[in-house]
Order: C-alpha cells, then structure tokens, then sequence
C-alpha cells in the first residue's frame, strides 16, 4: 500500500491545490485605481493606457530602453564599505542593504551603463527608487561619479535619470557629502564640453534636488513626477497655508521655469537622441541648421504698420553717439540701464521744462507725453 501513500495521495493533493497567483500579475494605478496587466503595462513602457500615468521603472529596464536594441555595457562601479557609522534603529543598517539587495538584484540605488542612441555614443546612469527609495549613500555617490567621469573620458554625452527621496539617513554626513563630490563631478563635465542632461522622474526630491539633479544643461521631466526639496506635506505643516493645485509637480515646474520641458515616456528616446545630437555636433564644430523665427505682423493685438513712426531723426542719433556719456556704468543692471544720480535727475527735468516750452511757443500743438514733473 505504500504506493498510495508515495503516488496516489500526492497527485491528488496537487489536483485540489489551488494555484498560487504571482504577486505582480495585476497592477493597480495610483491614479485612477484602475486594474492593469502587467505584461501589457510592460508592453506599454509602464504607461497607463488609460489615465497616463508614469508607473516607476528599474534601473536596467529603463537603460534598455534607452539605448539602441536594449544593448549597452554595464559600468562597473568601484567598492565602498558597506556600513561605516555601524548605523542601528530597528534594524541594523547592514541587514537593510542585505534586504534591498536581495529584493532588486542591485548593489546599490545607481546603476549605469554606456551605449549608442541612435548610433551616437552615450553614457547614462540611473537612479532606481525600488532600493531604499534611490536614496543617495556613499556607494551610490560614488557611481554617479564614476559614471560622470567615463563619460568625461569616453567624450560622451551624460543623461542621468533621477528618482530619490534625498541623502540616506543611515550614512549621516557621509551621504551629505555625496552632494559637493557630484557638483565636481558636473563641473568636470563642463570643462570638457559635453552635454549633461537630467531626466526628472517620479519622485525626486531631497538632497538629489538640491545638487546634481537641477545642474544639468537641460532639465526634462516626465509628466506628473514630484519634483521639489521638501515634500508637500511638510511645506504645508510648516506655513500653515494651502498650497496651490499640482503644487510641485512637472507641469507646475515647467510653467515656473524650473524644468525646461514636460516629456511623455513615449517620446523621451526621440528626445533625447534629437538634444544629444544636436549638442555634439555643435561641439564638433559642425554646421547645424537653425529654423528662422519669424516676426509675427501682430503682436499684441497690434499690428506692426499700424506702431508709431520713431520722432528720432538720423541727425539725432549722429549726436547722441557724439556726445560723451557722463552716466556711470560701473554699476549698471544686466538690462543695461545706468542708474540716475539726483544731479542728473534734476538735470533732466530742467531740459523737460525748457523742452515744453519750446514745443508750446511754436504753436504747433503737440503735447508732451511725458506726466508733469512735482
């Protein structure tokens, strides 16, 4: 009978067992709270289809999409000690790494790679918020430099993509200090020319922000993503104010001039490869052709034949460029405007009165514009 026990018994108990569901088969969005597959949100590039939303993605998969034919050569990043303060609040620090480690197969929050877009040569690196909410470690800084520099060596264009919830809490003064290591590493980038390019995900916020997430030379960010120092939550707690809707948002940043543009998932390649292009070619000297921007005929709602004629006459700009300029300029606006002493302010003002007196004892009739002086 110990066939049973050994065959029959076991098949039967796989036939009433009930299948386990994977964890992410469905995802739920944030958004809407609508339910979507996951192998078609995948397909979709993390993409919503029905309310837009950008959904997080890893550090590899949004490598892959980056680059040409999801190809390009992992950089290797150099060790660091993996827990110098001997950190502890509930849990110890180094088991916390273990665990992250474990759940996202990375070293540590940064992962970067070098490949072609569209057949030109780029370095990219990438923030993952899946380990410890991309914060920024010693490890973590120390990628992003490595990073800048093979790009600086390569002479590479530098696209990184941020997302992070600020310095890490468990590396103390040691993850502040990432912040001006990264600010050298930018600088070096400029010294030798080459673009450097931030994409701003979802989130991006704390430290990262307040260093080289904002110092790049053109600033994109997805739709939607929370890009800011501090979180709305604790702007409102500490004014006692309500803050303004989308208040940190993409869409409030571009309409602020904090972001130079808001760009869908699914045209950020395209982007990118059209900004690293043209930059390259502009280092190399290369000859790019600029559309012409034409001067609209209305502007304003007033058309250009309908503006006054100028009352300058040739012979008064011959004189004014004769006559030696007695202002100072040292101490000039960037707008170009000197400012006015009160000698000359009273100055001024003698010549408006002699000026209007003239212009009545003519009898021509012409006004001044200009408001009675007090």
């Amino acid at each position: 009978m110990n066939w049973i026990n050994s065959v029959v018994r076991p098949k039967i108990r796989n036939i009433l067992r009930k299948k386990e569901v994977p964890d992410n088969l469905w995802v739920k969005c944030p958004d809407t709270g609508q339910m979507i597959y996951y192998k078609d949100l995948e397909a979709n590039g993390f993409v919503v289809p029905g309310s837009n939303y950008h959904m997080r993605m890893s550090g590899e998969t949004r490598l892959k999409s980056l680059f040409d034919r999801g190809v390009f050569e992992p950089i290797a990043m150099p060790e660091v000690s993996a827990d110098p303060l001997k950190f502890r609040d509930e849990r110890r620090y180094t088991e916390r790494l273990k665990d992250a480690r474990n759940k996202t197969g990375l070293n540590d929050a940064v992962v970067a790679g070098e490949g072609t877009v569209d057949g030109l040569k780029v370095v990219s690196a990438v923030q993952d918020f899946a380990f410890m909410g991309g914060s920024l470690g010693r490890a973590a800084g120390e990628a992003v430099v490595t990073a800048m520099r093979t790009a600086v060596n390569r002479k590479t264009p530098f696209i990184l993509f941020a997302a992070s919830g600020g310095a890490r809490m468990q590396e103390g003064i040691l993850s502040l200090m990432q912040m001006p290591r990264t600010t050298v590493a930018v600088q070096e980038l400029r010294e030798a020319g080459l673009p450097y390019i931030v994409v701003l995900t979802h989130p991006t916020t704390g430290g990262v922000t307040a260093s080289y997430a904002m110092l790049g030379d053109i600033h994109i960010a997805e739709p939607g993503a929370l890009i800011g120092f501090a979180g709305p939550r604790v702007i409102e707690q500490t004014i006692r104010e309500q803050l303004p809707v989308g208040f940190q948002r993409a869409e409030y940043l571009l309409e602020h001039g904090m972001v130079d543009m808001v760009v869908h998932r699914h045209e950020l390649r395209d982007t990118l490869s059209r900004i690293c292009h043209l930059l390259m070619e502009r280092e190399s000297g290369r000859q790019v052709a600029i559309p012409e921007v034409s001067v609209p005929e209305e502007m304003n709602g007033v058309e250009a034949k309908d503006m006054p004629d100028s009352s300058i006459t040739v012979e008064d700009g011959e004189a004014m460029v004769e006559e030696p300029h007695e202002r100072p300029h040292s101490a000039s606006k960037g707008n170009g405007a000197s400012p006015i002493s009160a000698e000359s302010d009273a100055d001024d003002v003698a010549n408006d009165d002699s000026a209007d007196r003239q212009s009545h004892a003519s009898g021509d009739g012409q006004q001044s514009d200009r408001p009675p002086n007090a």
